[in-house]
């Protein structure tokens, strides 16, 4: 069968986790997919065997020229990308006042920096062929901060706002935008893609340093199946009106659901302080 007439993925951060799970199914399925790593001999298990309609690239996501040759042998080899799964990044937890600046900065480049490029180089095939599906794994920490994850927090809040723009303009042209925003979910994240700076402050020992030592221990006991999440991510990339937002788990769904609602009923009970700021009608 014709590789005309299946959709090309191309999924970033797949040596573990979300982008492994999923590769593994498209793959399984016979779709052209793209897989990248830092290291490309990390995921060469998952092409071998399927060379005809997978390939392995090597990508760190702070790197331009990275960036652009992931995109190059994609359409090279496939003759385009229709749909792009950011999924490359990690996690850091501290304190906010306890933050090392070097870990932060680090954290946007992979987590914000990396993605906006990343996302950037495939749009103008997509608006050509007025095609296309941008899926960016944020988190439920893109609703909310917890203790110990403000900073984590803040990159996916921006990757959420960038996403709402993007959906905002590519809309017109055929290019369809989804945020996939997990709970926890029974990856590695814990134990190979988290950074912490320990909390050497009494006053939060019961907060953000609580929460940091349970989160190390939590690893192998999340409550979300990976595999489930990466048939999840192929259900809306296959439905004709994909979802803005796509919260995975039980936790996801109950502590979006909440702090929606919270935020709702404080915007209203605020409402005449709020429209009282305009000037007044004449």
């Amino acid at each position: 069968m014709s590789q005309d007439i299946h959709p090309v993925w191309l999924i970033t951060g797949c040596s573990t986790g979300f982008g492994r799970e999923l590769a593994k199914l498209t793959i399984a399925r016979g779709w052209p997919t793209i897989v990248t790593a830092r290291d490309k001999a990390r995921v060469a298990d998952l092409v071998a065997g399927h060379e005809a309609n997978a390939l392995a690239v090597d990508l760190d996501v702070t790197d331009p020229a990275q960036i652009s040759a992931v995109v190059k042998a994609a359409q090279d080899r496939f003759g385009r990308i229709d749909v792009l799964v950011n999924n490359a990044g990690y996690g850091y937890q501290s304190t906010i006042e306890e933050g090392d600046d070097k870990e932060i900065r680090e954290q946007f480049e992979a987590n914000v920096f990396g993605l906006f490029a990343m996302t950037r180089a495939v749009l103008p095939g997509m608006r050509e062929r007025r095609r296309g599906h941008v899926i960016n794994i944020t988190s439920v920490a893109g609703f909310m901060g917890f203790p110990a994850s403000g900073y984590y927090a803040a990159s996916k809040h921006a990757v959420e706002g960038m996403s709402d723009a993007l959906a905002a303009e590519g809309a017109p042209l055929g290019i369809k935008v989804t945020c996939v925003e997990p709970g926890p979910f029974r990856t590695d994240w814990a134990g190979r893609s988290l950074r912490q700076t320990e909390s050497k402050i009494a006053d939060y020992a019961e907060t953000a340093a609580a929460r940091m030592r349970q989160t190390s221990g939590y690893s192998g006991q999340q409550p979300g199946d990976p595999i489930r999440a990466g048939e999840a991510i192929i259900a809306i990339a296959e439905a004709e009106n994909a979802p803005r937002h796509l919260v995975l788990g039980e936790f996801g769904y109950n502590a979006v659901t909440g702090k929606l609602r919270e935020r709702l009923a404080i915007v209203e009970e605020w409402k005449d302080t709020s429209l009282g700021a305009d000037f007044p009608k004449a």
